[in-house]
């Protein structure tokens, strides 16, 4: 790692994305003291505000009152709150519910992994539970989030892609 003399390491800078850090002293152990995205000397852009994560308050017997199909999933729709525009599909246990609605972030079943993930923990695609619903056989769960980021491994907003069915 080489440090030039103001301060910038040059394994730190990524031209490509225009990253740079600036810290305080030589060696890893530096104080950083800003951290942006732009290009030499120019002005830092205004950051968005994180979305704010708020927890749904529920009842043990609304999370009896789900209708979990014999693996013990139900399916669970999320919908972005600003558009309307469903996101994805994915499959929900009672933990994943559970931690669902205690955490404001969606959870959900991998059954191809056989364990729980949180949206976003990995790619940083995160969605931000608004409100969460379930149909009137509570057989089917539904969530309006928004949505930080695109919400496919695609690199594609909405994990739906196929066109409208036919009448």
């Amino acid at each position: 790692m080489g440090w030039f003399e103001d301060g910038w390491s040059e394994d730190m800078v990524d031209e490509s994305r225009a990253l740079w850090l600036w810290q305080r002293g030589r060696g890893s152990t530096g104080t950083l003291l800003a951290a942006g995205f732009g290009q030499w000397g120019a002005t830092l852009p205004r950051m968005a505000a994180a979305p704010v994560t708020t927890p749904l308050p529920f009842s043990e017997a609304e999370l009896d009152a789900v209708a979990f199909d014999a693996s013990g999933l139900a399916v669970a729709i999320v919908q972005e709150e600003s558009t309307g525009q469903v996101l994805m599909l994915g499959w929900m246990n009672r933990e994943s519910l559970r931690r669902t609605l205690e955490t404001g972030r969606t959870w959900f079943w991998s059954r191809s992994r056989a364990e729980l993930w949180c949206k976003g923990e990995t790619s940083g695609d995160r969605q931000y539970v608004r409100r969460a619903a379930y149909d009137c056989d509570m057989d089917a769960l539904l969530f309006v989030v928004e949505q930080e980021g695109r919400g496919c491994l695609s690199h594609r907003r909405t994990f739906v892609l196929l066109p409208r069915l036919r009448e």
